[in-house]
């Protein structure tokens, strides 16, 4: 009688562990599932830049065996970013006693670059602009009616530059006719002279730039304690790099090979290969395991009260 009372408690003692053990594996291990990654942009990188003027130049002092450095620039944005001022003055120590003196004027100075949407462009544009340079305050060293630069690169696609000049253009007091994409020289006796390369482009299979007038200046005006002025000038530069684009991840798995050659769809194993892992058991180890030891947790406590029963 007394063997039977406790042996049913002890019966369902194990059943009641068992299932608790059971249905407790699934859980645990769905709480520590790994974390899966959410959002992302599917363009990487990029860039673009912009600049109304650029200067690269060396001032020479008369009265020194000094030469100052004239490196200025007017509206120069990188991405995301826009400038439309209009004016660039510019202070050199020992040139018309360190006064500032005016290097543009323009009516129209703009400068944009931007990347959106796998997209970077650059842009510039100038109207009705004059551009002096120490020494020659009355006479200009390049006047310019319009002219504008744009680049373009696109994720995937090939990038474009391109630069227009619209209107006329004044070198050092002479008007001049410039050959489209080449090379025209200016001289001026007393003065001095200016190489002007007219719409610069560049491009690669990832970038473009852009520039619509380039000069190369070597003047001597002997004024104002200036003996010469040499180097470069960029008017209206644009240039860009495109964003990398990275296809999203397949959750789904695709079969992999050469162009033109038919790759087999992968069969699936057999449930008795499947279950067959390298560790000798599969997915369901766990819970049979955790399984026999509530049973035999569970039978031990049996085994115990019973003894304590027959005492």
């Amino acid at each position: 009688m007394n063997s039977n009372t406790f042996r049913t408690p002890a019966r369902r003692l194990s059943v009641v562990a068992v299932t608790t053990a059971l249905a407790a594996g699934p859980a645990a291990l769905a709480g520590a599932g790994p974390a899966q990654a959410t959002g992302g942009d599917s363009h990487r990188g990029g860039h673009a830049d912009a600049v109304v003027l650029r200067t690269g130049l060396n001032v020479s002092l008369l009265n020194k065996t000094l030469n100052v450095p004239l490196k200025v620039a007017l509206n120069e944005v990188r991405a995301p970013a826009s400038a439309e001022k209009t004016t660039l003055t510019a202070q050199l120590d020992g040139v018309d006693g360190g006064r500032p003196f005016s290097v543009l004027r323009a009516d129209v100075a703009t400068a944009k670059a931007t990347v959106r949407g796998g997209t970077a462009e650059g842009y510039s544009n100038i109207a009705r602009a004059k551009m002096h340079v120490p020494g020659l305050p009355l006479l200009s060293l390049v006047e310019v009616e319009k002219v504008t630069s744009k680049a373009v690169c696109t994720a995937g696609k090939r990038p474009v530059a391109e630069s227009n000049l619209l209107g006329g253009v004044t070198v050092l007091g002479k008007k001049v006719t410039l050959t489209a994409r080449g090379t025209t020289e200016v001289k001026v006796p007393g003065v001095g002279e200016v190489r002007l390369d007219l719409s610069k482009t560049r491009t690669t299979s990832r970038t473009a730039a852009a520039s619509a007038l380039e000069l190369t200046v070597s003047v001597n005006p002997l004024k104002l304690n200036v003996a010469e002025v040499t180097g470069t000038v960029r008017l209206a530069g644009a240039g860009c790099e495109a964003p990398s684009s990275v296809p999203p991840k397949d959750s789904g798995e695709k079969p992999q090979g050469e162009p033109g050659e038919r790759v087999e769809p992968t069969k699936p194993k057999p449930e008795t290969e499947a279950n067959l892992a390298e560790t000798g058991g599969n997915s369901m180890t766990p819970y049979i395991a955790g399984g026999a030891v509530a049973l035999l947790a569970a039978g031990g406590g049996a085994v115990a009260l019973g003894r304590r029963r027959r005492g």
